[in-house]
This record gives C-alpha cells, sequence and structure tokens, in this order.
C-alpha cells in the first residue's frame, strides 16, 4: 500500500447546523471530522451525525485548501452520510473494500483529516454487535486499537488500501489488567454498496422508515433505563420519562438494548403504534407510543 497516496483520498469535514435544529442542543451547532473521498466526482463518504441538518459544510485538504460542499444523504440505519463536494476536490477517490473478509488481528489504517495525526497505525481487535443510546444498532460493527483520538468520520484502511469502514465512536473497553482502553468504532464498509444508489438517487433507503420513539436507553444492572427522551418526540408524548425502565413490547419481555431495538423495528414501519410495558416507582404501566420517521423531525438539506 502506498500510504501517501491512499491518505489523499481523506478529507476534514467542517459543518454548521441552526441553532434551531432538531440535533442542535445535542451534538452542537459546529461540527468537525473527516470524509474519505469515494467517487471521483467529489463524493464524500462520512458518519452521518456530522452533517445531520447542516446548512453548510466545507471539506478541507491536507494542504488546508477548502471546497464548499452540500448534503446529499444521511442513512439512518448505517449511520453514514454522503457530501458532494461543490467545486473541484482535486483527490483521487479510493477503492472499497470487503469488510466481512477482514479478521480479527489484521494491521489496518485509521485516517482522518485537519489536525494531527493523520493516522493511526492500529489492528481490529473484535468484531461485533453493537447497540447505542440513540435507537442504534449494528450487527456487527468493527472495533480497533490503538484508537484514533479524532474519530468521527475516520476511513478505516486494510493493508491493500482499500476502504474497509468509517469511525463512529471512541469507545472504552475494559483490558485483562481491567485497565480501560480506547477502541475506534467503525461501520463497516459493505454495508454501503446495497444502498449506495438509492441514497443519491433519493436520499434515502427506497423502503418504509422504521419506527422512531425519541428515547435514549442504556443498560445498567441488566435493565434498560431511559436516560432521556427527545422532546416533542413520539415517547415524551405518550408520557414516557428520564428513569422509566422498558421492560416490554406489546406482549414480549426484552433483554439488552440489541433486543429491545430488534423488536421495535419489528413492529411495523414509522408510524405504527407501539405498547411498550415500562416500571416507575416499582409499578407496571402501559404506554401506546404512536412512533413517527425520526427524519421528520429533522432540517432538510438546504439546496445548492
Amino acid at each position: 500500500m502506498q500510504l501517501d497516496h491512499v491518505l489523499q483520498s481523506i478529507v476534514a469535514v467542517h459543518s454548521t447546523i441552526p441553532a434551531d435544529g432538531f440535533t442542535a442542543s445535542i451534538l452542537g451547532t459546529e461540527r468537525a471530522g473527516s470524509g474519505v473521498v469515494i467517487r471521483d466526482n467529489g463524493l464524500v463518504l462520512t458518519i452521518g451525525y456530522l452533517i445531520t441538518e447542516a446548512e453548510n459544510v466545507w471539506l478541507a485538504r491536507a494542504d488546508g485548501r477548502l471546497t464548499p460542499a452540500h448534503v446529499v444523504a444521511y442513512d439512518q440505519e448505517t449511520g453514514f452520510g454522503l457530501v458532494q463536494a461543490l467545486g473541484r476536490l482535486d483527490l483521487p477517490a479510493i477503492d472499497l473494500g470487503r469488510s466481512k473478509e477482514a479478521k480479527l488481528g489484521d494491521p489496518v489504517i485509521v485516517a482522518g483529516g485537519g489536525d494531527q495525526p493523520r493516522f493511526v497505525r492500529a489492528e481490529i481487535v473484535a468484531k461485533q454487535e453493537f447497540a447505542g443510546y440513540w435507537e442504534y444498532m449494528l450487527d456487527e460493527a468493527i472495533f480497533t486499537a490503538p484508537a484514533h483520538p479524532l474519530w468521527g468520520g475516520t476511513g478505516m484502511i486494510g493493508a491493500d488500501g482499500k476502504l474497509l469502514g468509517v469511525g463512529s465512536l471512541l469507545v472504552q473497553q475494559a483490558t485483562s489488567q481491567g485497565s480501560p482502553q480506547d477502541l475506534n468504532m467503525v461501520v463497516p464498509i459493505d454495508l454501503l454498496p446495497p444502498i449506495l444508489d438509492d441514497l443519491l438517487n433519493f436520499g434515502q433507503i427506497n423502503k418504509p422508515a422504521r419506527p422512531w420513539l425519541g428515547v435514549y436507553s442504556v443498560e445498567n444492572e441488566g435493565k434498560i433505563v431511559v436516560a432521556n427522551v427527545a422532546e416533542q418526540g413520539p415517547a415524551a408524548d405518550a408520557g414516557m420519562r428520564q428513569g422509566d425502565v422498558v421492560a416490554g413490547i406489546r406482549d414480549q419481555d426484552v433483554g439488552n438494548l440489541a433486543d429491545f431495538y430488534r423488536k421495535l423495528w419489528s413492529c411495523g414501519p414509522a408510524g405504527t403504534e407501539i405498547p411498550i410495558e415500562i416500571v416507575r416507582d416499582n409499578r407496571s404501566l402501559w404506554l401506546r407510543v404512536k412512533s413517527a420517521d425520526r427524519s421528520g423531525f429533522l432540517k432538510k438539506p438546504r439546496v445548492h
């Protein structure tokens, strides 16, 4: 792999979001991370939270040259985001690899744009299910160590110079010695090809949206606890509160966070009314939550 050539495909991504945006209070109004050029016309793949509701997006090359861009798509299910440069980037597109073929222990480069370090030599330390508190789940996320400190939108590149995934989070895992180890959680690139045409043509996957509750949940002592609810979201409208324990959906108990999401999403498309059993003050209550399409709460990209 010619590292210098591969790193030319990595750009910094900067975005600004309106103060009244749905995600502004959670993710901020100014966001910065990285992206990867995947087509010669300046199409850049990044992680979606960097560009959600963005009214302005700029791409920065390694030499500091800025190019304006516009949001093409943000996919809720995978977490991928796409932006299109509005001027010539003059940067090579990276080839997509096969993340399914990547194995534990494989050496990788995790590369980001902007501030140093530009890349970290790492290895794949895990491939496993990941459930996030914001109603998000991957059947098999990739975890690498040591972690890149500027993780959002980084490119995970294999030994052959091909893109294997896009960085999403910094997580911690206890080592065998009991000390915490920082890991990068990476969205596998194999999730992109099946949806890429839909994202480019429609700005979203051409299928019914998953039901969304607007609940931020965590696992605590074997229970699913509501850490917060989105203001004016479906769960808040139904009376769900911080501290509620989610015990069941319809007539089924829920186990871990991933089980909660799978049973939620199996209830039908967005708009389905979902009976949810919660425990509050040691009492069991049933709430009927009219689910929604999360994208309906977000500001749409500006047309350039």
